[in-house]
């Protein structure tokens, strides 16, 4: 599997273009703009402060899985120091996320998957204005991201804790629309779609969806060629960690893979 991932990573590398490779002034703007924006923000110094922090905790918690697993480590018991190197999103790639949200303007953000909370950080501070929902399916996993979450002073953030099944669609049922949806939950064929389609009643064409790890396995590269197909999506961009799915009414259907 792992072997697998480097061979898409390689492959994605070889036939991904940069903001020049496109012709849509839509995706040319994004990219430019946001994606290879790689300037220093402000918001940056706090969040990564304690990421620092994390990866210094030594302190051990007992972590429930309920969804596919990690191909690095499926211990029950680990310490948060290695959760914090091996499942939260690099600096990069979470600063990538905080930046769409930010050029996106939201009015309400939900992330399936807290982890940490680091990235759920990234994206209250990107739009302070915004509603974030944030759900996690480890109990004590929640309570550090919740620690974090006071830590920098978030007040923008709801954190549910339970199993996603249940509390997405409950969440989508009490919105009146989901602007911004970035999905870091199970990473399984099935799971992934049953996402996106809970998801679908509540899009409009200003929303964005976000799906995380989308080269993970089979399922998920099956689950993505799915989701790039259905008629309501029109553009997509594949940067192999995370696939940005909109729903630009009046514009040709079109799929980009871009480097980052």
């Amino acid at each position: 599997m792992v072997l697998q991932f480097f061979a898409d990573y390689l492959k994605h590398q070889f036939t991904a273009k940069t903001r020049h490779g496109t012709h849509s002034p839509f995706v040319y703007k994004l990219a430019d703009e946001v994606i290879y924006d790689f300037s220093a923000k402000s918001a940056y110094k706090d969040i990564e402060a304690q990421r620092k922090k994390l990866l210094a905790d030594q302190k051990l918690i007992t972590v429930t899985d309920l969804g596919a697993g990690s191909h690095l480590n499926k211990n029950r018991t680990k310490k948060v120091a290695q959760i914090a190197k091996n499942a939260l999103k690099t600096p990069r790639l979470a600063q990538l996320i905080y930046r769409l949200a930010a050029n996106h303007q939201p009015a309400n953000m939900v992330e399936l998957g807290t982890c940490l909370g680091i990235t759920t950080a990234y994206l209250s501070k990107a739009q302070p204005k915004a509603n974030v929902l944030t759900i996690e399916g480890c109990p004590q996993t929640a309570e550090v991201a919740y620690q974090n979450f006071n830590e920098l002073g978030l007040n923008n953030v709801e954190l549910q804790v339970g199993n996603f099944n249940d509390l997405l669609p409950k969440a989508i049922e009490q919105s009146n629309q989901l602007d911004f949806v970035y999905i870091d939950g199970n990473h399984t064929k099935e799971a992934t779609l049953n996402y996106f389609h809970w998801c679908l009643p509540k899009l409009t064409e200003n929303s964005l969806l976000i799906f995380d790890d989308i080269y993970w396995s089979e399922g998920m590269k099956q689950a993505w060629e799915e989701i790039k197909a259905h008629p309501q999506v029109t553009v997509t961009i594949d940067l192999f960690w995370i696939g940005l799915v909109y729903f630009r009414k009046g514009q040709a259907k079109e799929h980009f893979k871009l480097k980052i």
